[in-house]
């Protein structure tokens, strides 16, 4: 029973990190910006004066770029830190 809880007490604590786990993905030459947490909500989402006023597909595809690197960012680092705390509570993973 000690082990569940040390695992629960453990996982809360990741999920903590995770929140204040901060990633910028950068899209359109740095003229796109997502900023992700490490639980994967995006925070915040920038377009460049100049790309506002460029065509329609162009900015919805650059932008859907953009946001599936920040999503990719934030799962490897979601997915480190569960190894870390993983392999601390059961041996050999």
């Amino acid at each position: 029973m000690g082990k569940l809880q040390e695992m629960k007490k453990k996982a809360d604590e990741i999920k903590v990190k995770l929140d204040n786990t901060i990633l910028v993905a950068e899209g359109a030459s740095g003229d796109i910006k997502v900023e992700i947490t490490g639980n994967r909500k995006i925070n915040s989402i920038t377009i460049a004066p100049s790309l506002q006023h460029s065509d329609k597909a162009t900015l919805e595809k650059e932008l859907l770029t953009t946001i599936n690197n920040a999503i990719l960012m934030a799962n490897v680092a979601n997915e480190d830190e569960m190894k870390k705390a993983a392999s601390g509570l059961l041996p050999g993973l």
